[in-house]
């Protein structure tokens, strides 16, 4: 694995670059290239992302705080700007093994790390594995644990990680068409313009492997998320901030309560009218938290 040199990258025609000014940078793993936004100067804030996004979503929190930190945002491979390897096997466990190997080469301290939907168990994944590097957290919408179980999970999970839902994702790439529209609280906040940049990256049928798998481990990948959260203890009592979208359909109060019952030093800030995406929906909170910290 090795670090690859900003390179001059010709960008997809559907990507605005009005709202994604940044350069590209790219990390080499087995797998494939890893893209990711490199952006200011000062202490990280590392942000990941879930399914169906990538480092796109995290443009509003990069423009305005690359002027005191740096801003670092990688695209999970098979996402944004990242290759799609159709015979890579696209499991979190992988992805998070990925992304560990990513911040390893950067030699990172100090960082403040933001994770949302899959982001969260890949992103601090890396941080129970390394939490003297990890000054604070910032936890939007997410889960740490097992929810094999739990009807809310296992219904969407079977749903949208079956056949039906891995043939209307593959045909249609219905997950980022219609799955994120209904994800968001208010749905103005997601442009029709917007909204194309969170399945345009998913242009080709081979490009959606890793969009439909997600969906299928929320369940199946109960073992792994399991010892996760039983290593809880190596990152529960780091300063952290819960920025929760309360429309969210997929995270709901209900997932929020069962983090506060075993997190410490935890602030919470409750977004009565954001969905699943508090970066997108609300990036003003999110820059205002950490513009104060």
């Amino acid at each position: 694995m090795k670090q690859l040199s900003s390179q001059e990258t010709s960008y997809p025609q559907w990507l605005d670059r009005k709202e994604y000014p940044f350069k590209s940078n790219y990390f080499q793993l087995s797998a494939g290239r890893m893209h990711y936004v490199d952006e200011g100067y000062g202490d990280p804030i590392v942000m990941v992302h879930g399914n169906p996004g990538w480092s796109f979503e995290f443009r509003t929190l990069i423009k305005e705080l690359s002027a005191t930190h740096r801003c670092i945002a990688p695209d999970h491979i098979g996402f944004g700007l990242s290759d799609k390897p159709y015979n890579w096997d696209y499991l979190p466990i992988h992805h998070a093994e990925n992304f560990e190997k990513f911040m390893d080469s950067l030699q990172l301290s100090n960082i403040t790390l933001i994770v949302n939907d899959w982001g969260g168990p890949i992103g601090l994944s890396y941080a129970i594995r390394h939490p003297e590097k990890i000054k604070k957290l910032i936890i939007l919408n997410t889960w740490l644990w097992s929810v094999k179980g739990d009807k809310h999970f296992e219904k969407f999970s079977n749903l949208m990680g079956g056949g039906f839902g891995r043939f209307m994702i593959k045909n249609f790439n219905m997950f980022g068409k219609v799955v994120v529209k209904k994800a968001v609280g208010d749905k103005s906040r997601l442009t029709k313009k917007i909204h194309r940049h969170y399945y345009d990256h998913l242009e080709k049928r081979k490009d959606r492997k890793g969009c439909y798998v997600f969906p299928h481990e929320i369940v199946h990948s109960a073992v792994w998320l399991d010892s996760l959260w039983q290593l809880r203890n190596k990152i529960n009592q780091l300063p952290t901030t819960f920025i929760w979208g309360m429309k969210d359909i997929a995270f709901r109060e209900k997932e929020l309560n069962h983090w506060l019952s075993s997190w410490e030093n935890a602030k919470v800030i409750r977004l009565d009218n954001v969905g699943h995406y508090p970066q997108e929906e609300a990036p003003e909170i999110l820059i205002r938290e950490l513009k104060e910290n």
